[in-house]
This record gives structure tokens, sequence and C-alpha cells, in this order.
């Protein structure tokens, strides 16, 4: 009897639990495909995970959307570290990250290879430009279903609106801190008495006293990295272990998505190490974008640029594994403050604004859409697929390139 209430009560924190070789070949594949930036990777993640396996709800993709959007490091691989996590714990995150970033890891590599003896990287023009209408209809037929759960009312329409609004006319780094912080207040006003009155429903005398050692030692490793990247350190200018520190430090500094933090790299790479040429690191942020994966695997141009396949490899879990961190570790704080009247409240009001965001960035990239007809043609078709025929969108992907490819 125990047993059952127990796991009746968990029904929400407690997702079912899938094999790590599961979650490896889910993302490898997830990975090789999911071109487009941060939300269409994450809205591959909800198609998959959520709408077809149903692991997890949408509230808990929205929650982790909104708990990666306000830390540091790229937003869609934090993303997929709290997917992995809330899945599989701790194994889970590792090899959900290690999946979803090998592709691109091998494919920028392999493009690096290639740059460097011929000086040149293979025009994928066309199949690039098929790949974005796709996008986009993945990324508002995600934003649609997640927003089924989280709008039901004027005042969460009110909040996606405000929060679009925001992010569309002003943007950068402060207004999406304004924008989940202010739709947070927002939502404890307006929902506080309600998420209380629900919360006495239920039963919390189940929950477990709080165990803060899982969150202090990821804590004091990442204040020694971080530290490491500004204390000077008898390392030679081109080691790995400097390659480390460099990335490490600048990834626990990176808010905003992996394009805020350029400059940064490029001040570092460029005018104080010597590592690349100016020329070189255009080219290098250019591989990042052409590849499924997030912009900031351009690190393993440098790494390799630097020292070769290890350095490549360094400088990859340099810049993503130490904010994977500190989104596994906050998830992990996150499930024992799920009862708390503050945070369910504040919740209810981020969600409806991170649907806001998405439909945004939905936006965003349509506008990098070449201006044809093929483009719209892509973009319907695409979008029956996903609606009407319920295909999977890691095939609806590589289709849309190669109809690019023959259109455009």
């Amino acid at each position: 009897m125990i047993d059952n209430v127990n796991i009746n009560s968990q029904e929400y924190s407690e997702p079912e639990k899938v094999s790590l070789s599961y979650l490896f070949w889910s993302f490898l594949k997830i990975g090789s495909t999911a071109f487009g930036g941060f939300m269409a990777l994450v809205s591959v993640i909800e198609n998959i995970i959520v709408e077809r396996r149903k692991l997890l709800k949408h509230e808990d993709m929205l929650d982790g959307i909104s708990l990666a959007s306000v830390l540091p490091g790229p937003v869609a691989a934090n993303v997929v570290a709290y997917v992995g996590y809330r899945l599989r714990g701790g194994w889970g995150a590792v090899a959900a990250e290690t999946a979803v970033l090998l592709p691109s890891f091998l494919l920028v590599v392999g493009l690096t290879v290639v740059y460097l003896q011929a000086g040149d990287i293979p025009a994928v023009n066309k199949v690039f430009a098929g790949f974005i209408p796709a996008v986009v209809a993945i990324i508002i037929s995600a934003a649609y279903r997640m927003s089924k759960k989280a709008v039901k009312g004027w005042r969460e329409v009110a909040i996606a609106v405000i929060a679009a609004i925001l992010l569309q006319t002003i943007g950068g780094i402060y207004i999406t801190f304004i924008v989940i912080g202010g739709s947070g207040i927002v939502g404890w006003l307006l929902y506080r008495r309600r998420v209380a009155k629900e919360l006495e429903k239920q039963d919390s005398s189940h929950q477990e006293k709080l165990d803060l050692k899982p969150v202090i030692i990821p804590l004091i490793v990442l204040a020694v990295f971080l530290s490491l990247s500004f204390i000077p350190l008898p390392l030679g200018s081109d080691s790995l272990a400097k390659l480390f520190t460099t990335f490490s430090g600048m990834s626990l500094m990176l808010f905003g998505g992996g394009y805020v933090i350029i400059p940064m790299i490029q001040e570092i790479v460029v005018n104080s190490y010597g590592w690349l040429t100016q020329n070189e690191f255009s080219n290098a942020i250019a591989m990042g974008q052409v590849t499924p994966g997030p912009i900031l695997i351009s690190a393993a141009f440098i790494g390799y640029k630097v020292q070769g396949i290890w350095g490549a490899i360094v400088s990859t879990v340099g810049i993503f594994f130490p904010p994977a961190l500190l989104m596994v570790t906050l998830s992990h704080l996150l499930e024992h403050i799920k009862g708390s009247v503050v945070i369910q409240a504040a919740l209810k009001g981020i969600r409806p604004a991170v649907i806001g965001m998405i439909f945004t960035a939905g936006y965003v990239v349509a506008q990098t859409a070449q201006i044809h007809w093929a483009s719209l043609l892509i973009f319907a078709a695409s979008l029956a697929a996903i609606w009407k025929f319920k295909v999977e969108v890691v095939v609806v992907i590589p289709v849309a390139g190669v109809i690019g490819l023959l259109l455009y």
C-alpha cells in the first residue's frame, strides 16, 4: 500500500525510466538532424520525448527551458542535460549531452581538417535553405502543443504576447532575464491563492528531506573551474589545461545564448592568446552555424587548431559540460521545491512567457528563409507532415534539405 501511495504521489516528479542506450541513441538521432539553433533542437526533443513517448510532460519541458534560460551556458545543451537528468539521473544527463553533441563535433572536426588543408568550406547553401522553413514549422508546432497546456485564459495569453513583443522589439540578454523574472513575479501575484488551495489538497507528507550534498559539491567544483580561468597559472599558452580552463571559465559567464559570447571568445582566442586569426575565427563561427548542434560547437575548431583532436575534445567539454553540471545541480534542487506556493505560482507565469518566446524564435528563424515559393511549399508540407501525418521531425528536416537542394 505504501509503495502504491508513493508511486501515485510522485507521478509528476518521477517520469518513466528509460535505458541509457535508449537515451544515447535517441539524442544521437536528434543531434544529427536538429538544424536551426536552440529552439529547433528543443522542439525536436519535445516532439520525441514529450509528444510521442510521453516520458515527460509539457510542463516539465517548459520548466527546463525556463531554468536553462536564466542559467549560464548554451540553452539547448542545458535543456538536453535537464531532460537526460529527469529521465535517468546524472548518467542520463551525460549520455544525452554526449550523444546530442557528437554529430556536430564530428562534422566540425571533419570540416576543420578540410579547411586547414584546403582553406575553404564546402558550399551547402541550398540544402540549408531547405532546412529553414521546416525548422519554422517544427518550432511553431511545438509552441502550439505546449500552449494548449500552459495558456488557458486571457491572463496567460497576455503574458505570452507581452513576452513575445518585448523579445522581438528590444531583444538582448537583459530582456530575457526581465521577461523570465517579470513573468515569475506576475505569476506569483496572479496565481498564488489558487496554487495555495491546490497544494492544500495534496498530501506532501511523503516528501523526503532535502540532501544538500548533491548541490554543494558540484557548486564548489564549478567555482573552481571559474576561478581557474582568472588566476594566472604556470600553464603553457597552448596546453590542453589552458584550453580547458579558458573554455570552462567562459562557459560559466555565458548568459543569453551562443551569439552573446562570440565577442568574448573573439577577444580571448584572437586578440589575447593568438590561437586564431580573425579570418579563421569567422570561419569557425560559420562552421558552428552549418552544423545541427549549438553554435558554440565552434570551440572544437579552435581546440583542433591549437592541439589537434585532443584539443578539440577538451575545448568542447570545457564549453558545454560545466553549464550542464550547473543545470543538473539546480534541477535536483528544483525537484524539491515543487511544493512551494511561490515557485508553483511563479512557474504558472513563466510558462506562458516561454511560449511567447518560442513563437518569437519561430518568427526570427522565418525571417532568414529565402523569399521563394519553395520556402512556402516546404513550410506547409512540413507542418502537414508533423500535424496530420505525425511524421517524426528527424525525418522532416533531412527531407526538407533534399527538397531545397532540388528546388532552390
